[in-house]
């Protein structure tokens, strides 16, 4: 093996005959030691021991520019890490964008078909309980047929996740009336109001203090939803009340998940499903007790007399979608920041708002609307000045 390379550089001119006596001079490989080779070139190549008779007097004649060529395991990882990460941010970038454009896409569809069901069927309690046990029956499929793997989870899970869901049915059901008596648009500028409830449940009752930023935000935020209930054309009490009911009941939800699921290594998906399946437990007898079977037969012969089929349909739809887009915005949890998470919600309502008025032509007056956006550019801020 050659020990090292050296290259040098050939002088300005070389005759045929100069060149033919240097290489006559080069002594053949097989009288050399090998054990000390070195690869030269000047122009032509030629092989020379380091200590041998020819060595002293080639140095006198050049001084050679020498190279090094290794390659090692040190050298492999730091190419490695220049390039992989590379690839890696970019993959991750595209992951996120599909995760939000499923998220944002699936939450309209779910909010335009529960809409539509409530229209024709206004029993918010046992809308509320098929949709979460449509989410429930969906998981434990998966579970029993392996597609998804199921979650190693013991008493303590379960009862740390109980005040979680208590929350959760809490906020899902209140959401559900406040959409059965206001429009879609409605509750969900209401619903924009959430970062309000989060600090001030925060400071009053956890004691936590925030930034100076963090306060002021609140102020576009709280006077935006005013202002769009003020110039509500269909403004209604009880809608209302239950969108800020939700707002609350999902502040406690998320203090709850914070602080009872830390060291938890339970994934976004099967998180959700427990969730639900504990809401479903949960909510059942109320919806039972609230509305009951006489109430739900009696509407469901009204529904089919004035719709037909297709509420068999929008209720099968709606069921699907809120599952799918409240599993998929619990498995971004797993892969963004909560920054990116509340600016990503931020442009969900967005959405959401903006397609309920043109598909179901909701009136909207100009101060409504500029109510509207204030609130949504409040809690974009408030999220700002929380990073």
């Amino acid at each position: 093996m050659l020990p090292s390379v050296r290259l040098s550089p050939a002088p300005a001119a070389f005759s045929g005959s100069s060149l033919r006596s240097k290489s006559a001079s080069i002594p053949s490989i097989s009288s050399l030691k090998p054990s000390k080779y070195v690869v030269s070139s000047l122009r032509p190549l030629y092989l020379a021991p380091l200590d041998g008779p020819r060595t002293a007097e080639l140095k006198a004649q050049r001084q050679p520019l020498e190279f090094r060529c290794a390659a090692s395991a040190a050298d492999d990882k730091e190419s490695k890490a220049e390039v992989v990460p590379v690839q890696s941010e970019g993959a991750q970038k595209l992951k996120i964008s599909i995760y939000f454009a499923t998220w944002w896409a699936l939450n309209v569809i779910f909010n335009i078909y529960n809409k539509k069901v409530l229209n024709a069927f206004p029993y918010p309690w046992l809308t509320s309980t098929l949709s979460l046990a449509c989410g429930s029956a969906m998981m434990i499929f998966s579970w029993a047929t392996r597609l998804v793997e199921a979650p190693k989870t013991d008493l303590d899970f379960w009862k740390v996740l109980f005040p979680v869901a208590v929350a959760h049915t809490i906020g899902h059901v209140a959401a559900t009336v406040s959409m059965s008596k206001v429009a879609v648009s409605f509750t969900h500028i209401i619903k924009s109001a959430e970062p309000a409830f989060s600090v001030l449940v925060s400071r009053f009752i956890l004691g936590e203090t925030f930034p100076v930023p963090v306060y002021l935000s609140l102020l576009p935020i709280i006077g935006g939803c005013a202002l769009a209930a003020v110039t509500e054309l269909n403004f209604n009490m009880v809608g209302f009340m239950g969108a800020m009911i939700s707002n609350l009941a999902f502040v406690f939800r998320n203090i709850f998940s914070k602080k009872g699921m830390k060291g938890k290594s339970v994934s976004g998906m099967n998180y959700y499903a427990c969730l639900s399946i504990m809401s479903l437990v949960i909510l059942t007898p109320f919806a039972i007790a609230m509305e009951g079977p006489q109430m739900w037969a009696a509407g469901w012969q009204k529904a089919l007399a004035e719709v037909g089929p297709n509420v068999i349909w929008w209720i099968a739809a709606q069921s699907v979608f809120y599952h799918l887009y409240n599993q998929v915005s619990y498995m971004s949890l797993d892969q963004i920041s909560p920054l990116t998470f509340s600016i990503g919600n931020t442009m969900k309502r967005i959405s959401v708002i903006v397609s309920s008025i043109i598909i179901f032509h909701t009136p909207v007056r100009p101060v409504n609307a500029l109510g509207a956006a204030i609130a949504i550019l409040g809690t974009f801020l408030y999220s700002q000045a929380k990073a």
